[in-house]
This record gives structure tokens, sequence and C-alpha cells, in this order.
């Protein structure tokens, strides 16, 4: 990890003593399954809650074999690593152990022995039978989605009956998966779970001292699909849900940027400029929303240079000989 792809030799000359390079280093390794069996030292030290068990993952990762610089298996060249669920999408048992111990940042290395690795039979032709691993693994970030898991498996009716609390968790947690799929250009697949979390939140009734609650949660996610339909090129639907979004914030910087974009799109030149001078005036020193305005200055030039070209060639005098002229 941290950039590299090399066996971590931590043991230089490591057949000084005659011992097994993993061995020498196992006896400086916390013991975190009770049984040896997977052991962890960690490298630099995370922050925040610990994993969770039903959470899905984003990690960085590299596995060695002893005696050998080059990982067997790594996935450090992807630049978007993909979203691992645990209990679903990892095979080694050793791997989950070792994630329920991190956290958000941390960076660690651990020891498998076959049981928690590959087995005896191992996994051939990369891995040999009873062979003890080591896997550098760099926890980015984490989504805990116990309580959406449960949410989605009830009726239509006990949904409803949820508590306000863990209905707004299981949106803000649609919403993070959506987020993690915009940042991977999978804006298709984002918009999908951007939806299912506004749904939600629009079939929920709240108390009035609570409604604000709702609201806020409905203005982030009305502000995500805004966004990502632009990236979809399709504005007229993009102008949609900012709209929606200044209708619970009609001050909000963002969904007047938002609109004023999905307008400029759209050549509906005087509209894009009305939202974007709001925007400006919410935050006057905005980079983004002061280079959209100079964009749409000269969009606008352009357009009006050409509907006067084309006036002057409807106006202009014709010289050229009559229609039937004999």
């Amino acid at each position: 990890m941290g950039g590299s792809t090399r066996n971590p030799r931590v043991l230089q000359g490591d057949n000084a003593s005659g011992q097994s390079p993993y061995l020498r280093l196992s006896r400086r390794m916390l013991d975190i399954s009770g049984d040896r069996g997977v052991l962890k030292d960690v490298i630099r030290q995370g922050a925040g809650e610990l994993v969770t068990p039903d959470a899905s993952v984003l990690v960085k990762y590299s596995g060695y074999l002893e005696h050998m610089d080059k990982p067997f298996d790594s996935n450090w060249f992807r630049k978007t690593p993909r979203l691992m669920k645990l209990g679903e999408d990892i095979t080694l048992w050793g791997m989950e152990l070792g994630l329920l111990s991190m956290r958000r940042g941390e960076l660690a290395r651990f020891l498998f022995t076959p049981s928690y690795a590959y087995g005896t039979l191992g996994c051939p032709p990369l891995i040999p039978p009873n062979t003890t691993v080591l896997f550098e693994i760099e926890l980015l970030d984490f989504l805990d989605s116990a309580e959406s898991d449960k949410f989605w498996a009830l009726s239509a009716e006990q949904q409803d009956e949820f508590p306000l609390q863990k209905v707004l968790k299981v949106a803000a947690t649609e919403r993070e998966f959506g987020n993690y799929l915009f940042r991977q250009n999978r804006f298709c697949d984002a918009k999908v779970r951007y939806k299912r979390a506004l749904l939600l939140l629009h079939r929920r009734s709240a108390p009035p001292e609570e409604q604000h609650l709702v609201e806020a949660a409905k203005l982030l996610v009305l502000l995500n699909l805004s966004f990502t339909y632009l990236k979809l090129e399709r504005p007229t639907t993009a102008l949609s849900y900012g709209e929606q979004a200044l209708i619970i914030d009609r001050k909000n910087a963002k969904a007047l940027f938002r609109c004023g974009q999905a307008c400029l799109l759209m050549t509906e030149y005087q509209k894009a400029r009305d939202f974007l001078v709001r925007a400006q005036q919410e935050q006057p020193f905005n980079h983004d929303i002061n280079n959209e305005l100079k964009k749409l200055a000269s969009y606008y030039r352009d357009y009006t240079d050409k509907e006067k070209e084309m006036c002057h060639r409807m106006f202009a005098p014709y010289n050229g000989s009559t229609v039937g002229e004999n």
C-alpha cells in the first residue's frame, strides 16, 4: 500500500537468523482472531468508528507470498476500487476479520494462516497448498448498510412504521451509495440510488417539529439528482430537480447554480442569467458561479452575432438576375 506493489521487506536479511521472514514478523503482530490465525500490524492509524459487520467497504490491497517481491493480487492501480460488501464479495475470512478491526484511513499489514486464507488446497497455480499469505490493506471508506438492508427487507406497511430517524439513516445510506457511483462516473446507476432515497423521503410523513429534518434530507438528494442529470446531458430534468430544491430553500446557491447550468445548456440565456446572478448574490466569490457567468456572456455574444448575421442576410438587397427574366 501507500503506492508500493513490492513485498514490504520489513525483515531485511531474511535468512540471517535462519527463521522464516513471516515467523519473525508474526512475533511483533497483534492476534485479532484469538488463535493467531489472523495477525495485524498497524502502519498508519485510522479515525472514527470500526467497520460494522454488514458494511460495504472501499479498500486498496496487495497480497504477497513469502519470499516473493511482487504481489500475487492487488487492486492498487485501479483508479477507483470497487465497493465490496462484507459477507458477500470478500472470499477470504481473514480479510473480513481484518477489515472489522479497521477504521477509516487506516493502513495495516496482516498475516493470514491457511485456514483464514486459501486453505489446505491453496489456489493453483498462484497459491501453493497450506500457504500463509501477507496482505497490506488500506481502508479508504465504508458504508454501514445494515439499517438499509433491514429496511428494504420489510413490507411497505412495515416500512411506513419504521422510526423517522432510522428512515433518514436509510435515505442517507442510499445517497452515499449514489455518491460512490457518481464518483465512478456511473451516472445512470447513481440516479437510481438517489431516486430511491427521494421516494422514501416523499413517502414519509413527519410531525411538524421534525419535518425540517425530512426537508433537509430531500434538499441534498434533489441537488444530487440535478447534478446527475446535467452529467447525463438531460438539462430539462436537471432544471426540474433544481427548481424543486429551490422550493425548499429559495436562496440555495448550489440549486440556483444547477438551474443556471441547465438553462445555459437549453440555450435559455435570460433564464440562465437570472439564476446565476441570484447564485452570485448568495456567494459573490464562488469561482464556479463566476466562471459560468463568463461562459454565459461568451455564449450570448456568439448567439447575438449569429442572429445579426442571419438578419443581415435576410434583408440584404439582392443583385442577382430576376427569376423568369427573358
